[in-house]
């Protein structure tokens, strides 16, 4: 266990794969929080993920099992399951099927050319959406045109020996970028929007943001990062050749390891392949370095803060605490006195 005090059994949303991978009749097997799971895409084109394991004999649905009319079939003895979890037929017996056993069914969600899965313990649908990526944030970003992201512009790390709370961290700590990223100064925090389930601040970079001699609604030189939830993260960073988009997303795998995945969008400025190369890779830089310090980083429930940092770490701490199983009602109910969020339908 990463520390006893992090529990990996986290309510949200957390990526499992991209789109892309996924084509009909795509079958694949999944871990994470501690389950097997198999993913497998319909032939009417519907993503499921269900738990991994046949109620027949417990054969591994991801390892050899197939995509059927009605469901997926089973690599040992061809029960077919649909997509509901629910047994459909078992081909060496003519009367009903099994009617009494049935698949656990994950909520699945595809969007921002990724797939994600809910995880709740206590049961619960979805309680917020996913924010769209690139038409949510405002009309410096929808002004451009973003190309999907290929195999190029997708990253993944198994096997990180983190917590998602180290990566949520990050939105209220501006002094690592000096250090880790190597920028000139520390970002100017600009802005905070907290919800119940999302968080939304804006940074700065630069004298003139630092001397507060920029307009409050630009952003050239900004970076917008929004949590939701604790699985999902977009930065949205406005340079001066354009923006691009990030989508950084952490997923617990077990109670010691989780993974995480990146999604780059660069916005379009010229029809020059070479420069998208280019702005890509310039993208891709930081994050490296930050999984770098997360996967050999361990947690401080005290850490030696500083007076200016202690708001920030305390907040983080606080908002995070409700998306833990053994969250309180006031844990999973309180909000800081700040901006509110659009709240997302339920």
């Amino acid at each position: 266990m990463i520390h006893a005090s992090l529990n990996m059994k986290l309510t949200g949303w957390f990526q499992v794969g991209w789109s892309a991978d996924f084509v009909i009749g795509t079958v694949k097997p999944l871990r994470y929080f501690g389950e097997d799971l198999v993913a497998f895409r319909c032939k009417q084109g519907k993503l499921r993920i269900m738990e991994a394991h046949c109620k027949h004999l417990g054969a591994h649905l991801g390892h050899g099992g197939c995509v059927v009319d009605d469901g997926i079939a089973c690599p040992f003895h061809g029960w077919v399951w649909r997509p509901d979890g629910r047994n459909a037929r078992i081909p060496y017996q003519e009367d009903a099927p099994n009617r009494t056993r049935q698949l656990k069914v994950w909520h699945v969600l595809e969007k921002n050319d990724s797939i994600y899965l809910w995880h709740d313990v206590q049961g619960r649908d979805p309680l917020w959406e996913v924010p769209d990526a690139l038409n949510d944030f405002g009309d410096h970003v929808q002004q451009f045109k973003f190309d999907p992201p290929g195999v190029e512009a997708r990253s993944h790390w198994p096997n990180l020996h983190l917590h998602p709370q180290m990566l949520l961290e990050n939105i209220v700590d501006p002094h690592h970028f000096k250090f880790t990223h190597h920028t000139k100064d520390s970002p100017t925090v600009l802005s905070e929007q907290i919800g119940k389930w999302e968080w939304r601040a804006k940074v700065g970079f630069g004298r003139r943001w630092a001397e507060g001699r920029m307009p409050a609604d630009a952003t050239l030189n900004t970076i917008i990062i929004h949590w939701s939830g604790m699985g999902v993260s977009i930065n949205v960073e406005h340079t001066p050749v354009g923006v691009r988009v990030v989508c950084i997303n952490s997923t617990p795998v077990d109670e010691d390891t989780a993974e995480i995945f990146a999604t780059y969008w660069i916005s379009q400025t010229e029809d020059n392949p070479a420069a998208y190369e280019e702005r890509l890779n310039e993208a891709k830089i930081a994050l490296p370095q930050d999984v770098n310090i997360w996967h050999n980083q361990i947690f401080r429930e005290d850490p030696a803060l500083t007076a200016s940092e202690w708001p920030g770490w305390r907040k983080a701490r606080t908002w995070s605490k409700r998306f833990n199983p053994d969250a309180t009602i006031e844990q999973q109910e309180w909000v800081p006195p700040t901006s509110p969020l659009r709240q997302a339908t339920t």
